[in-house]
């Protein structure tokens, strides 16, 4: 037997979470095989399978969460929430059951743990080298769970770092402008699906992909969100993006620390590792050069790069 223990906070009206005459708990207590017990400020849910268990502390979570912030849903709003959530859970049971991502398969122990830790948390932060898949294999995990319903939208985006040359200068609009930063993302979707699709998805807004600038002031609820070479976004910038994420959502953050490009110090996903490790629901994963699917010299050019700057930096100090 499963067990969840979910705590009302003291500023949260009861009503508000159980509904009037606990019309919320029992309606969840319809549409799931569980138990929910009430005592005090405390709602214990209890049921054989863990997942479904687990499913019921969400949403009586995301109710708590919406009244904190002073906002009710009403009852259409909870309907959704739960057919959301209900309509998910045969999704999640197949996407889980299955080590692959769509076509892709994993080719090394460390690409498998991140994918398990794509599917086990809603903010994933994947740091290794070049030629690792960190980006190609979050993209494969994004239309996977878009094609399962998951999600309805997939967020793809990255710093637009001026590597020598300032965007002012570069030829075209805003949007000609930033294309040539988030090319990698473009050539890994369309290494996926076909051209015809991609351009579908963008027109219809279920693909977006968006310098990390543009991610001010939204809150993306129900996305795959994949932020991409975040070794160069800022401590403001880092925590602007885990700060748009929104209900329903996952994210994924992909980096290489020896590839900074901005000063080492402002670095928000070096930041972030002494900053959100150990917090519920946000999981780490490092890849190695054991890790590189690309062509065989560059798993050596790797070890030959981290053994030069391992020498250099002992010399320096």
């Amino acid at each position: 037997m499963a067990t969840r223990t979910v705590e009302i906070p003291d500023s949260v009206d009861m009503v508000i979470v159980l509904g009037q005459y606990d019309n919320r708990l029992r309606f969840l207590k319809k549409r799931f095989p569980v138990s929910i017990d009430v005592s005090d400020k405390r709602i214990v849910v209890a049921g054989n399978d863990e997942s479904t268990v687990e499913i019921v502390e969400n949403i009586i979570s995301q109710v708590i969460a919406a009244a904190k912030r002073g906002y009710a849903l009403d009852w259409q709003e909870f309907e959704a929430l739960v057919s959301l959530y209900s309509d998910s859970t045969k999704a999640v049971e197949t996407l889980q059951s299955s080590p692959l991502v769509g076509r892709i398969r994993p080719k090394t122990k460390g690409q498998m743990e991140y994918i398990e830790a794509m599917k086990k948390y809603d903010v994933i932060f994947v740091i290794g080298p070049a030629g690792t898949g960190k980006t190609y294999l979050a993209v494969a995990m994004a239309l996977e769970y878009l094609k399962s319903g998951l999600v309805q939208r997939i967020v793809l985006t990255r710093p637009a770092v001026e590597a020598g040359e300032k965007l002012g200068f570069l030829p075209g609009d805003l949007v000609e402008k930033v294309d040539p930063y988030l090319r990698p993302i473009y050539d890994a979707i369309l290494d996926m699906i076909s051209a015809d699709k991609f351009y579908t998805y963008r027109q219809r807004g279920i693909v977006e992909i968006a310098p990390l600038a543009f991610m001010r002031g939204r809150t993306l609820n129900n996305c795959f969100i994949i932020l991409d070479e975040a070794q160069n976004a800022t401590h403001q910038q880092m925590k602007m993006f885990l700060t748009r994420i929104g209900f329903n959502s996952k994210a994924v953050i992909t980096g290489d620390v020896t590839q900074v490009d901005i000063d080492r110090q402002q670095s928000g996903l070096i930041e972030c590792e002494k900053i959100l490790k150990g917090i519920d629901g946000v999981g780490f994963v490092y890849l190695s050069d054991a890790d590189v699917v690309r062509h065989p010299v560059v798993r050596n050019i790797i070890k030959a790069y981290e053994e030069y700057e391992r020498k250099k930096n002992g010399s320096d100090k």
